[in-house]
């Protein structure tokens, strides 16, 4: 970031530093999977990261619950369910319990699309990870997870 104030104790600019690593090496792996779904599966990171909820959840999931999950509005996820819908990717289904809510469900196509690009798309992880041993691997995920736990007790999430 050229311009950027160069103030603060060493312990900021040392937490400023990890930041910005931690975004880099974020937006720089994002972009390389969305390129990537894009051009080997025809489809987007967004609609990826739906199937893979709903999967997670066993198949089936409300809107509202999508949205909390992906963390973007329920306007968001009702553009991308509306589109998903329409490729026969997913279904919507009246909830049983709640008729103002509706349920969203993997369909067939959906299912095999992702069953398809699951084996493909840790493939690609591990070799954005190639260079991290096993250890490097536990401790990153170690301090990630006490990052988190930091940043909750901060309450800026």
């Amino acid at each position: 970031m050229t311009g950027y104030r160069k103030t603060g104790t060493g312990a900021e600019k040392l937490q400023l530093r990890a930041w910005l690593r931690l975004l880099a090496c974020s937006k720089m792996i994002e972009g390389d999977i969305r390129s990537r779904l894009r051009s080997e599966f025809s489809t987007t990171l967004p609609r990826f990261d739906v199937l893979a909820q709903l999967d997670a959840a066993g198949g089936t999931l409300s809107m509202g619950e999508i949205s909390e999950r992906l963390m973007v509005t329920n306007g968001n996820v009702t553009t991308l369910i509306d589109a998903m819908e329409k490729d026969h990717l997913v279904a919507r289904k009246p909830h049983p319990e709640d008729r103002r809510s509706t349920l969203i469900a993997l369909t067939r196509g959906g299912r095999k699309l992702f069953d398809t690009m699951v084996p493909v798309h840790q493939q690609w992880i591990a070799e954005a990870m190639q260079g991290l041993t096993r250890t490097d691997l536990q401790i990153l995920t170690s301090l990630l997870e006490k990052l988190k736990a930091s940043v909750r007790s901060a309450d800026i999430a």
